[in-house]
């Protein structure tokens, strides 16, 4: 599976963004699909993550700011960030479990304070 990550910027705090990752290849295969973010010096961590049976599972941190969807016919999820903070800069990772995982490119989102 190859994903194809965009939506990333810079944004004042209290702005939004939508993350889009698009999935090509044995996307038959897919089961999880969601973001992971990595900010400088810490380790990479989930953001959100859909499963098949479509429950979403959410970081603490981005709960009810952020929300995850995901469009089969289309082998894409969509990250729509809200109320940004600037904690919430760093490097976004798509990926999608096959269920070996498989990462996109990530795209960075910076938010200025």
């Amino acid at each position: 599976v190859q994903l194809q990550a965009s939506g990333g910027g810079l944004v004042q705090t209290g702005g939004s963004l939508r993350l889009v990752c698009e999935a090509s290849g044995s996307v038959f295969r897919i089961n999880a699909m969601g973001w992971y973010r990595q900010a400088p010096g810490k380790l990479r961590e989930l953001v959100a993550l859909s499963t098949s049976g479509g429950i979403i599972n959410y970081s603490d941190s981005v709960k009810g700011r952020f929300t995850l969807s995901r469009d089969n016919a289309k082998n894409t999820v969509y990250l729509q960030m809200n109320s940004l903070k600037p904690e919430d800069t760093a490097v976004y990772y798509c990926r999608a479990d096959t269920p070996r995982s498989s990462w996109g490119q990530g795209t960075l989102v910076t938010v200025s304070s």
